[in-house]
């Protein structure tokens, strides 16, 4: 086990409230789960969510695929 497996109670996951243009963190962590890919998501590296869903998005292709799925 190194460093970066600590996380196996999953205490490391941060709580966050979406907004339009920037989020709120509920419960501090050093990431989310993307809703699509199921990834890690670094806080500091956190740049697509959508705030209607409540979701996270590893990458720009993630937030179009939910988008997407959701016009469907």
């Amino acid at each position: 086990m190194n460093a970066h497996d600590r996380d196996l109670t999953g205490a490391d996951i941060a709580s966050l409230h979406y907004g339009d243009g920037d989020f709120v963190v509920l419960k501090p962590g050093r990431y989310v789960i993307c809703a699509v890919s199921r990834v890690k998501i670094p806080i500091e590296a956190l740049r697509y969510w959508n705030p209607a869903l409540q979701e996270a998005y590893a990458t720009p292709a993630d937030a179009l695929a939910r988008w997407k799925e959701m016009q469907s």
